[in-house]
């Protein structure tokens, strides 16, 4: 009987240290969430522009597989990528980085390109031959290759924000947690975006009262004009970020120059505003700098991708040679 009771007591013992342990990931995981809230918000914004022109009956099933290769990006590659990174080649991450905010500032670049000029870009002969299936599956293979980026941005924030000497099983439930729950939110987000104007249409339809009809015309006459917005926001965040990352990973590597003067500047200007605001206005102008830089990168980035990046991918690609 005393063996029992000697047995339950470190049963209990046991998990109440399994119980620490779930409050501890779940802790760390809502911290490392909270550091990276900023790069979360710049894929919620840049998402709904991949969807925006298809059918409304395409519209979920199309967030759905954005989601589904965002989820697959973080949990197969990104978090095992990140712990190997973290133990055996933290060098490695910065110049990583770089390479990837390089790529967001080439994407949001050549939307800026292609707004100017349409007809260029990525997508354009899919769009010039009306074939919607080739499209939309262009286009969910773009937004997962972005996902990717931001998503690793993601990672690397929420493995940066852990606390030191973790074991490597807490942290990687950690950034389980973080990309799972990350995921849900973008996600979710960008399918009740997307979907408002049914909203608005079936309350416009269906509701009792004058003010819910009214309401439901509300949403759908602004929908429109928001999801033109948010297309706007999601492609000067990918400038944002881009610019962002390698300004932050060239001051770490070699050239700091370029980081210095922007936040030097950022401090000129919130130094001449009211007190209260100059946090928002030296945050504004750094991201605005940081935008500049992102989007003249990009720029120059375009005919190196696209005649010379591009054509040696396709070239060295399986039955090129065939003409496939």
């Amino acid at each position: 009987m005393s063996g029992l009771l000697a047995l339950l007591d470190d049963v209990a013992g046991i998990a109440k240290i399994a119980a620490a342990s779930v409050d501890d990931v779940a802790g760390q995981a809502a911290k490392a969430g909270a550091k990276a809230a900023g790069a979360v918000i710049d894929d919620a914004a840049v998402t709904p522009k991949y969807v925006h022109g298809f059918a409304a009956a395409r519209e979920l099933p199309i967030v759905g597989k954005i989601a589904l290769g965002s989820i697959r990006n973080k949990l197969l590659f990104l978090l095992p990528a990140a712990l190997l990174l973290s133990a055996f080649a933290p060098w490695a991450i910065t110049p990583l980085l770089m390479l990837g905010g390089g790529y967001l500032c080439f994407e949001g670049a050549e939307k800026v390109a292609h707004a100017l000029h349409p007809g260029s870009g990525h997508g354009a002969e899919a769009e010039a031959t009306g074939d919607p299936a080739r499209l939309e599956a262009e286009k969910v293979a773009g937004a997962v290759k972005t996902d990717f980026i931001l998503s690793a941005e993601i990672m690397t924030i929420a493995l940066a924000a852990l606390s030191a000497g973790q074991p490597i099983w807490m942290q990687a439930l950690t950034l389980a947690l973080v990309a799972v729950g990350i995921t849900a939110v973008v996600y979710g987000g960008v399918a009740l975006i997307v979907k408002a104007d049914d909203v608005g249409l079936w309350l416009a339809r269906v509701g009792r009262m004058g003010a819910t009809r009214a309401l439901g015309r509300g949403i759908v006459a602004v929908m429109p004009g928001f999801l033109r917005g948010l297309m706007i926001v999601g492609t000067a965040a990918m400038l944002w970020v881009g610019g962002s990352i390698v300004l932050h990973g060239l001051a770490e590597v070699a050239w700091p120059a370029p980081y210095e003067a922007i936040h030097h500047l950022a401090e000129v200007v919130a130094h001449r505003v009211p007190e209260g605001a100059a946090g928002a206005v030296g945050w504004a102008v750094t991201a605005a700098a940081d935008g500049v830089f992102g989007l003249a990168l990009g720029l120059g980035l375009i005919p190196i991708v696209t005649r010379g990046i591009n054509p040696l991918i396709r070239a060295l690609r399986p039955g090129a040679a065939k003409g496939h």
